[in-house]
Order: C-alpha cells, then structure tokens, then sequence
C-alpha cells in the first residue's frame, strides 16, 4: 500500500526544527541515515564511484520518495532537520579540511568569477522564465537558487518575496533536480574537460546549485578538486546576503509602489527588509582557522571531517526526500526549462572564466 504525503508534514514549526532531542526527529534522521550509509556502500561498487556517495544518496532520498509515494509524517520533522541543520552544520565541521592560507592563496580571480555568475544567472533566468510565461516569484527563487546557493538561497529570499509555500516547494525541487542532474553530468565529463583537479574544482564550486552538490561533484577527484570546490562554492554563499538584502528591498520597493497606486490613503511600507546572515559560511571560517592554528590534534581533526561527510551526505538524502514530483509537474515545467537553460549557460561560462583566470592551474 502506498502511503500518504501530506503536504504540511514538509513545513515543522520552529519548535520543531529547534528541538532536536525530541523523538518526533528520529524517525527522519534514521532514514536519512540509512540513505546515507546505503550511498557509501553503492559508492564502493564498480561503475557507481565516480558519482559519489553524496550524489547517490540524493537520488536515493528521491527514488524512496516517488516509489513509496511520499514518506511518513513520523519522519517530517527529522528529514527537515537533516536537509537544514545536519547539512550546514556537515559544512561547518568541513571547515577542518581547509587552511585559511589558501583562500588568500586562491586570489581575487575567485571573488571574480563567483561575482560575475551570480550577477549574470539571475536576470537571464528571470528573462527567460518570463518569456515561457513562468510565474515571476517562482522565477525569481529558482534564479537565486541557481545563482547563489540552491535551496538555502531558495528559502532566505522566499520570506522576501512573500512567496507562496508551494512556490518556495517548487523552487527548491526544481533546484535540486537540477543541481542533481548537473553534478552526475560534472562527475561523467571530468575526463574529458582537460582540467586539472583544482580547476575542475573550482568550475565545481562556481556553477553548481548547492554546496552539497559542489562536494559531491569534486570529491570522487581527490582531495585538491574538493578543497577548492568548497573554497569557491562558499565565496560564491556568501553573496547570499548582498543579493536577499537588495532583493528584499526590490521587492519592498515594488510592493509599496503597488500598494500606493490601488489606494493613495493606504500608509505604511512592507516593513523593514531582514536577511539572515549564513551562519554556516562563519562556523566554516571558524573551524578552518582553528585548523590553521593548529589547535586540534590530527587525528581529532581526522574525525571531524569523517563526521563532516555523514552529516552531508544525510542532508543529500533528505534534500531527495523533500522533492515534491506532483507538485513540480503541475506548477513547474517552465521554470525547469529556465533554469536548465540558465544552469547551461552558467556551466558553460564558468568554464570559460576558469580557463581564462587560469584558476586552479
């Protein structure tokens, strides 16, 4: 028998999200577990290596979705808990892997190349999910999305926005499957792109959607494409607070104008614009300048980052667990073929700019 998704059992509250020693979690977070753990051991087959566990545990969360039908309600609140908190706080114990160095080492080219795709992908995907006659905030997070960070861009701007709940749904599915599609497609060309590993960590870390996907695409080549996948990949987070900041005031703007125009006696503005701060991209710096300095033994630091690698490789699998497929067929067609467009366009002009900057090597 199939079960039933409810829709609401994809929207915790803050106390649910906030409460993690409830047992309401550990449905959820076995699940992701169990994916996680599954797409290790797939990872060691023969022919599967070259994706990575991280990408296959992605694909797993959404097979289990699409053939059971959906999940149980039990397991909401942890799948949630997984694709959020588990994932950022996987990136911040990663942190151990990388020496502040070699950020100063990487130069101004990775500020550069980050700066121009985010200012490029947004208005081209914007642009072109209007010509398809897609809805303008659903294209708007899907852009961000694509641009900046994926999901987490998706749910900084949605507030912004006063998006609708299946809207900020459909942007974060179309988002994921796009970022999962691209990071099978980065791990298949590698050997035929004529990058060194650096650099083909870096076209990693500038043009995919989430910095999961960014890990998962570079980590089959080795320690140097990852370390500067998640080196660039986070530059380019980082730019998430200048563009919700700008977006929230658009928007602010936009609505304020709307609202003067149908009622010249209506006062007030939308309120004050209120972006939260990536406190992920901070613990990342942090726990990097604690390697730096050396403060951590070796072997603790070792374990950190073998800890780093489950909790993202959960937040992977609850990232598929939380793709809708009905909800994307109804609402989301057009901004698909917007964003697979744009997530071209960004591929193949990250390429471009990484040959050019000599990025990498």
């Amino acid at each position: 028998m199939r079960m039933r998704l409810e829709t609401k059992a994809f929207r915790p509250t803050r106390r649910q999200g906030a409460a993690w020693r409830r047992p309401g979690l550990l449905p959820g977070l076995f699940l992701t577990a169990l994916l996680a753990a599954a797409g290790r051991m797939l990872g060691e087959l023969p022919g599967l290596g070259v994706l990575g566990p991280l990408v296959l545990a992605i694909l797993l969360g959404m097979a289990y979705r699409e053939w059971l039908g959906g999940v149980p309600l039990s397991a909401a609140a942890g799948i949630a808990f997984s694709s959020k908190q588990l994932l950022r706080l996987g990136i911040v114990l990663l942190g151990m892997r990388l020496d502040l160095g070699d950020i100063v080492a990487a130069g101004p080219g990775v500020l550069a190349i980050d700066a121009i795709h985010v200012a490029l992908t947004i208005p081209f995907v914007c642009w072109l999910a209007g010509r398809l006659g897609a809805d303008r905030r659903l294209a708007l997070l899907t852009a961000c999305g694509t641009a900046i960070c994926g999901a987490a861009a998706v749910a900084a701007i949605s507030p912004q926005l006063k998006a609708r709940g299946e809207e900020t749904a459909v942007a974060a599915a179309t988002v994921a499957i796009l970022g999962t599609i691209f990071t099978i497609a980065y791990t298949l060309l590698q050997p035929l792109l004529q990058l060194a590993p650096a650099a083909y960590g870096a076209w990693a870390g500038s043009t995919l959607h989430e910095v999961a996907h960014a890990l998962a695409a570079a980590e089959p080549f080795g320690q140097e494409a990852l370390d500067m996948a998640v080196l660039v990949k986070l530059t380019r987070v980082a730019m998430l607070v200048p563009a919700a900041l700008l977006i929230g005031l658009w928007a602010q703007r936009r609505e304020s104008r709307r609202a003067a125009a149908q009622d010249a006696s209506a006062g007030g503005g939308a309120g004050r614009t209120r972006v939260a701060a990536p406190w992920f991209i901070l613990g990342f710096l942090a726990m990097s300048g604690v390697h730096t300095l050396g403060i951590v033994p070796q072997a603790a630091a070792q374990g950190m980052t073998t800890a780093a690698y489950l909790l993202i490789a959960m937040g992977m699998a609850g990232l598929g667990l939380g793709v809708d497929f009905a909800t994307f067929r109804r609402l989301g067609g057009r901004v698909f073929a917007a964003g697979l467009i744009g997530s071209l366009l960004l591929a193949a002009l990250g390429y471009g700019l990484v040959r050019l900057f000599g990025l990498g090597g």
